[in-house]
């Protein structure tokens, strides 16, 4: 490290303002293309954002509204909590979401559980003054109605006019207009209600939560304990029973959709036609392997399956995604495995056309511009380390176009016809930024340029900033696996330990060309190498990469994640008995998956809000891999984490959140009492209040302290 460079405390890392620069959240253009608004975060408080918005034709930014002084600081109810958990923004403070009126000159914004109106003129309407809060608020597509969800009823009133329940009032089990846990939780369907595009109708969901089983959970706070009984639909139990009604917006007229014979059932998307004469829904199997879209007649509610996609293999699953879009000709562009990797197919007049084809995958549907035929899209045909925006002409399949540089992993979204990309983009040495660009992916303005400069949170740090290196490990049947390393200033001849990072689990892929961010930086400022593997299993790398998790969780990953330990093992600058794990939910689990496979392999494990036994999470997430525990107990039984807690003979630091909501605490709490009762040895850090996300300006660095506090006293330190 250079004597210019400060060393990067986890204090400053969570500290205001963030390292990281700006984090701008929803941009999203006007309808007429005018203005672009985006939440962004204080300076002084980098968890609270507010409403701005940026004239395209002036060039200046304006704050629209200011959180605190609009903001009646009403503690949210626990419904609205549960789904900001759902969501995974718990932890934000202020404006979380909001909607642009059709017309252009006004927003919808939900703030402290009420409702708001706020105009580009700098006017500010309350629409709700309640104690409840009012969850997934929406402007009908015409703004002439807005409508949310209080008390488990729909409310719906017109535009300066009191709403009002337009479905009825019915025992607490029954919620009208909300979707439902699983759905929020592992479906990405975070509402319960869609308003046709002429408003004259809209598709409501009705819940029956009373067949799904009672989880007592205890949220355990520093001065009390609050008990809640939560309907939780743990793998192999029932789910909550899910129908969708048609109605007027007031509620009359309701005609119940004809969702077909078997009720135990996911409802996984709803969607009207362009054109408002017909209905769609996705409804998948218990199983997870066949997805009807069923086209329903709004007038009736009766139903015909317009195509039925199945698993890509045996052995696997449905991905569900939001990667389709119906267009106005009556045709759909779809994203499916079907070939083995996610490509996008058209849909027209009953036949399939494969767009994108080979060995990547399209991780985004971005925009369709249906005047002049051409589709944007997001996709890592470059490479799996890189993500990059493309366009396609529909009447040249598998022919595209890379719009934006090399070197970046790339978001973007587009506004309804296509007309303007925004851009979101990251690379090992640049934080996040976000730009304008216009169809070609040429930039017309930065919205958050973000540049390391002198005036940048980050540049006192920049001298010793890291940039990772990148390469590949081979798994047992040959493989690759990509790996990063980020290494601190070593000196020649010394060995260095590791904190080898994982999350191990279906989803999410941790290697890649982003910005890694200062949290590793700072690890790496105190002399340790930060390493992370991405194990088959995880994502962007098609059907093949992700099936070996099917019904074999604990198995192939560990043993992935072993091969990159005897990889660290050969390099002569890591100390071979210095290599320290760490995971949070399911790298917590698998923090204690490799403990027990392999002792003595690792120096010290950290597991954080893990999963221990599958039976204790949820339906769709854990039968989705795992199958039904009812029909398949040996594959439950292989990749439970508690049984053999006293193989575990490696020291072990347990971290939960008692407030945790998701991953709920019974699954630490079975482990402790089995790593007692076999007298095996562990620490503990318990987080009173915390949820699954245990965070905070304080709790954070408290967490990141307590890690290598505990790895201090287990001798897994630099060399002297």
């Amino acid at each position: 490290m250079t004597a210019e460079a400060p060393s990067l405390t986890f204090e400053r890392v969570f500290a205001s303002p963030s390292l990281d620069g700006p984090s701008p959240r929803q941009a999203k253009l006007s309808p007429d293309g005018r203005w672009l608004t985006l939440l962004r975060n204080r300076e002084t408080d980098r968890e609270r954002y507010d409403l701005w918005g940026y004239d395209r034709e002036s060039g200046e930014w304006t704050m629209l509204v200011d959180s605190e002084k609009l903001g009646s600081g009403r503690e949210l109810s626990e419904d609205e909590k549960m789904q900001r958990e759902r969501l995974r923004v718990g932890n934000l403070k202020g404006i979380i979401s909001y909607q642009w009126a059709s017309d252009g000159t006004s927003v919808l914004v939900p703030l402290d559980g009420d409702l708001y109106l706020a105009g580009l003129d700098g006017s500010v309407a309350r629409l709700t003054d309640t104690e409840e809060s009012e969850l997934n608020p929406a402007l009908s597509p015409k703004s002439a109605f807005v409508s949310f969800v209080r008390d488990r009823q729909l409310w719906v009133g017109k535009a300066g006019e009191e709403a009002r329940p337009v479905t009825p009032r019915e025992a607490d089990t029954i919620r009208w207009g909300e979707a439902e846990f699983v759905a929020q939780e592992e479906m990405d369907r975070h509402t319960g209600f869609w308003w046709a595009p002429d408003e004259s109708r809209l598709v409501v969901q009705r819940t029956d939560e009373s067949p799904v089983g009672i989880v007592t959970r205890a949220a355990i706070g520093a001065t009390g304990t609050k008990v809640f009984d939560q309907r939780y639909p743990a793998a192999g139990t029932a789910n909550a029973i899910v129908e969708l009604y048609v109605m007027d917006p007031d509620g009359q007229n309701r005609v119940k959709i004809d969702l077909g014979e078997e009720a135990d059932i996911y409802v996984a998307r709803v969607d009207w036609a362009p054109d408002g004469s017909a209905i769609y829904v996705q409804r998948q199997n218990r199983e997870q392997t066949v997805l009807d879209m069923l086209k329903i007649d709004p007038a009736t509610g009766a139903s015909e399956t317009w195509f039925t996609e199945h698993a890509a293999r045996a052995n696997y699953w449905i991905n569900l995604g939001n990667d389709y879009r119906f267009l106005d000709d009556g045709s759909l562009i779809w994203w499916s495995e079907r070939d083995g990797f996610g490509h996008l197919y058209h849909f027209r007049n009953g036949q399939w056309t494969q767009l994108t084809s080979g060995e990547w995958v399209v991780t985004r549907l971005a925009g369709v511009d249906q005047k002049q035929g051409r589709l944007y899209f997001e996709g890592n045909a470059d490479g799996v380390l890189e993500r990059h925006v493309y366009a396609l002409d529909l009447d040249t399949p598998g022919k595209w176009d890379r719009l934006t540089e090399p070197g970046y992993v790339h978001a973007a979204v587009m506004d309804d016809k296509a007309q303007s990309l925004l851009v979101t983009r990251s690379s090992p040495t640049q934080p996040s930024q976000t730009y304008l660009a216009d169809t070609a992916g040429k930039r017309i303005a930065w919205v958050e340029e973000n540049a390391l400069d002198a005036s940048h949170p980050y540049a006192p740090y920049l001298a010793s900033h890291v940039a990772p290196e990148f390469g590949t490990v081979a798994a047992d049947d040959g493989t690759p696996l990509h790996w990063m390393m980020l290494k601190p200033d070593m000196e020649p001849g010394k060995q260095y330990p590791v904190l080898f990072y994982h999350y191990g689990g279906p989803g999410p892929q941790m290697v890649d060309r982003a910005w890694e961010g200062a949290l590793a930086q700072a690890v790496v400022d105190r002399g340790y190498i930060w390493f992370v593997l991405d194990n088959r299993g995880s994502a962007n790398r098609g059907v093949e990469f992700e099936q070996p998790l099917y019904r074999a969780m604990g198995g192939v990953e560990v043993a992935d994640q072993k091969a990159g330990a005897e990889f660290l093992k050969t390099l002569d600058f890591v100390d071979p008995a210095k290599i320290a794990l760490y995971g949070w939910s399911y790298g917590g689990y698998m923090t204690l998956k490799q403990l027990q496979a392999d002792p003595g392999l690792y120096a010290a494990g950290i597991a954080g809000a893990p999963v221990t036994r599958w039976e204790l999470y949820d339906t769709h997430y854990t039968e989705r891999y795992m199958g039904d525990p009812n029909k398949v107990p040996e594959a439950y039984r292989a990749a439970n984490a508690t049984e053999n807690a006293a193989m575990i003979t490696d020291p072990l630091l347990l971290i939960h959140g008692m407030a945790d909501d998701n991953v709920v605490f019974e699954n630490t709490s079975e482990l402790i009492a089995k790593l007692q009762g076999s007298n095996t040895q562990f620490e503990m850090m318990l987080y009173p209040g915390q949820t699954h996300r245990v965070a905070g300006e304080q709790i954070s660095p408290h967490l990141w302290n307590t890690i290598f506090n505990f790895l201090e006293r287990h001798g897994v330190t630099p060399p002297e």
